[in-house]
Parts: structure tokens; sequence; C-alpha cells
């Protein structure tokens, strides 16, 4: 790319003001809890500046189920404290801070041989559990509705690709989602940059000090210092490596992306329980076009944590096997169109890692606070708790947190006149992007268009075909798609640069 774009010019600036300066706080890692980090502390009146190595949601943070729970399976294993914040913060998203991003959707669990009667009353007595945790939340009915037990042929028009043999009827239950999990990142992270935050990506931290951190520009190869009187570590599976005090035990998480047209008229989402399992299920996730995920794997992983975690055959299978233990027609591997994974920075604990504590942990020593663990339901909080952490550590003078309040960047009224699909993704800056779209009309894959990269290019911090492809859209989740895409991404690109 052109380091002479717009977006690398005002890059460039920041980098030289932050040099110069001494920050508040200096937060690495923009992920959702760092990007929730730096908005936290920059709405507090602190000076901030939050670095990537990479991009905005450039690791787990883009790889998850897009999935905004309320916490059931941790109700079942007696965590109660942390079903609860996930309920809490599941209601925040859902009234306040990204009622654009994220709304209710219905999931069944099919009621098939395979499932005892004991197993289901086992199960609706979780979910009637976690409606109450809903309710101890202040989230209402109208935005979650409870969960009910559904007839087989109720069941079978919301999922018809069940099988009907034995199939006694369904549990329905209700939990929030994600159009796109990258996409809230980004919103927090502009939301954080209009309190003042300085977020700039491509921007390594080398080394951790009590005084900031050695920073290397990954534009121009460029080594300085950042000073800073305390220093957020929030970069997830990475985060042991800058502080050697943190010990983890990365887990991978990985999901299949299946092809248009092969679970026709599936309408739920599905939680499909695992043979052999308690209380685990793996998550069938119908999408807008017309295409599925399915996950969800828990799986060790040993040795140097990679940028992009690669999917191995055996997680394919396993996912398939369960997938296809439920259905009329069997699922096969040519109908997986691609395939991603996510790797959860979980504390190194003894036991399997599906079985180790989502519990985040913050951790502080010698001007550096480390924030590990949790789940992307409850990335304010744990922002909020390392930012509290922050701010006694340093002594720094600062309000309370206010993030419960604050929206992020589009939660305000959607506007009338405007597709629905830009209205979903964009929320109440809808409008504005509609005025590019139909300047740049052009499609780019999955009915992204032209003018939508210009407006990530222009506004939401875009510097490469990347950030457009795999961050800012999700055209890149499918090998072929962003094959495809590439060239007029590129064009998009070097025609925004002259503007």
């Amino acid at each position: 790319m052109d380091n002479g774009s717009l977006n690398a010019r005002r890059r460039s600036r920041e980098l030289r003001r932050v040099a110069e300066e001494r920050l508040d706080v200096l937060v690495v890692g923009l992920g959702a809890t760092g990007a929730g980090a730096a908005l936290d502390a920059a709405s507090r009146g602190l000076s901030v500046a939050a670095i990537d190595a990479h991009d905005l949601a450039f690791g787990t943070s883009r790889w998850s189920s897009k999935m905004i729970h309320g916490g059931l399976r941790y109700l079942a294993k007696g965590q109660v404290d942390v079903a609860y914040e996930s309920a809490v913060e599941r209601g925040i998203l859902l009234r306040t801070t990204a009622p654009h991003l994220v709304s209710a959707h219905p999931y069944l669990l099919p009621l098939t041989k395979g499932v005892s009667r004991r197993q289901a009353a086992l199960v609706m007595s979780g979910y009637r559990l976690g409606d109450g945790l809903r309710a101890a939340a202040r989230t209402p009915r109208r935005l979650l509705p409870g969960p009910t037990r559904l007839s087989a042929a109720r069941t079978r028009t919301l999922a018809p690709v069940l099988d009907g043999d034995g199939l006694r009827g369904a549990l329905l239950s209700w939990d929030g989602r994600l159009l796109d999990d990258a996409r809230l990142v980004v919103a927090i992270a502009r939301t954080a940059a209009a309190h003042g935050a300085r977020v700039l990506t491509r921007c390594r931290a080398l080394r951790l000090t009590g005084q900031g951190a050695l920073v290397r520009d990954e534009l121009t190869g460029e080594e300085f210092d950042v000073r800073a009187r305390v220093v957020i570590n929030a970069a997830g599976v990475w985060a042991g490596g800058l502080d050697p005090e943190v010990e983890l035990r990365p887990s991978r998480g990985t999901h299949l992306v299946l092809t248009q047209g092969t679970l026709p008229g599936l309408i739920a989402g599905m939680h499909v329980p695992i043979p052999g399992e308690t209380n685990r299920f793996a998550l069938v996730l119908p999408q807008r076009d017309g295409r599925v995920y399915v996950g969800l794997t828990d799986e060790p992983v040993d040795g140097p944590v990679p940028d992009i975690p690669e999917v191995p055959e055996e997680d394919v299978r396993t996912l398939l096997e369960v997938l296809n233990g439920v259905l009329e027609t069997q699922v096969t591997r040519e109908a997986v169109a691609g395939a991603y994974a996510g790797l959860r920075p979980l504390l190194a604990a003894d036991g399997r890692p599906a079985d180790i504590s989502r519990r985040h942990a913050v951790l502080a020593h010698d001007g550096i606070v480390t924030v590990v663990g949790g789940k992307l339901t409850t990335y304010r909080r744990m922002a909020e708790d390392a930012v509290d952490e922050a701010v006694s550590s340093a002594k720094l003078p600062a309000r309370r947190s206010r993030t419960r309040k604050i929206p992020l960047a589009g939660a305000g009224p959607r506007p009338s006149g405007v597709p629905h699909r830009l209205a979903e993704r964009y929320g109440s800056e809808a409008a504005a992007v509609h005025e590019l779209v139909k300047a740049y009309p052009a499609e780019v894959g999955l009915g992204i268009t032209e003018g939508e990269l210009v407006w990530s290019v222009r506004h939401e911090g875009a510097l490469d075909e990347g950030d457009l492809l795999d961050r800012r859209t999700r055209i890149g989740l499918v090998k072929q798609d962003r094959d495809r895409a590439l060239p007029t991404t590129r064009d998009v690109l070097q025609r925004t640069t002259r503007d």
C-alpha cells in the first residue's frame, strides 16, 4: 500500500505526538478488551494511546462464535458469578452500547433420540435459570424472550434440515448474537478515538517496562520509546510473550463456514449436544447470506502462538460428525467453503481447556497491568477492571468508569430510507454510508459494495486490503471470495489514496 495515503499520514502524525509525550496509559492490543480499555481510560479523562502490531480485531476477537451470551454453560458448572456477569454485560450491549450490532436470536436444542428426557429436563431447567439471570440483569423480555418447548412440527418449520425420525421437538432459547464480531471492535476503537484516545495499528510493542514500552513502527521499521505512567497489556494469547509473569494455556476454537444452500430453510440457530459430553454443544448459526457457521472445538494448543491459527482437518471431521448426527441429509466435506480458528487466552490450569474457568484475571506488577481470560461478551467489564487496577497502581487522577452508559459509534437511531443491510452493519451512520454506496455501487462480494470499502478507509482506519477484506468486512473468511474481491479492493485503495 502507498504509505502516502490519508490514513498512513494521519497515523504518522499521531505516532510522532505519542513519542514526544508522556501518557497516562498505554494499552497494548486492539482486540475487544484492549479497545475497550482505551475507551474506558480515555472516557475517564486520561491521556491514552492504544497500539497493535497488526490491525483492529486481528486476533481472537474476529474468530468468535458471534454470540453475546448469558453464560448458561457457566451456570451448569456452578459458576453463578461468571454467568451473572455475562448476563449483565449482554444486557448492556443489547440496551445501551451496541443495540445496532447485537440482537436476540433463537436457538433450538433438537430433542433427538440421543437426548434423554432427563437430559432435556435438566437443560430446560438451565434455560429457566438463565432467564432468571436475564431478569436479574434487568434485560427486558422484549429484547430477549424466554425459553419454551416446541413440538416436532414447529421445530421442523424453524429447522427443516433436522432428521424427523425420533424427533420429539426442541427446546427453544434466546441469546444475543453479533452480525460481525470484528465490527464490534471497530466501533469500540472509533468510540475510544472520539474520546481522545490515539489508536495506532501496525505498531508493535517489543518490550514493556514500568515506564512504557519499546515500540516498532511495522510500516517503517523505526523503533522508539513510548512513555506512560502505566501499561495495560491486553495482547490476548500473546500477552505472556510481553509479560513473563503470565502463563497462558491457549485453547483453539474452530468454526466451519458451510456453502450457501447446504442447510436450506434453517431459520434458528441450533445447539447440538456433543456425544459423550455433559453440557457441551456444537453451535450452528445461519448467516444473512445463506451460509452457516458451525463450531466450536475446545482443544489445547502448544508451542509458539501463530498470528493466524490453522484449522486441523481433525477439527473439521469432528464438527461435521456432530452436525450430521442430527440432520436428515448428511453434510459432506465438499460443503465446507472455509474454516477459521481462534485461540482463547486462558490462564494455565490443570484439566481440559473446556473445563478451565472463563473468569478473567487482572494481574499487576511493576507498572504493568495484564488482563487475560474472559470472553467477548464481557470485554467491557474486563476493560473496566484493568483500568481500575491501572488507575490504582499508578495513582492516576481519574473518574469512575462510564462505559456502561457510553453508546458505541453507530448506536443512535437508525435512519429511514436506507437498505436494511446497511442499517444492520452501520446503525445510525447508515445514511452517510449509503451516500458512498450510491456513488460507488459496484459489489465487491457478499453484497458488500465499493462504497463501504471507501467508508472503511476514510472513517475506520483501514490501511490495506487485509484490513478491508478480513476485518472491516468478512469477505476473507472464504478464500475464493477473497481472491475474487482482491483486485477490486486494491483499486478502491488506490482510488481512495488519490482522493
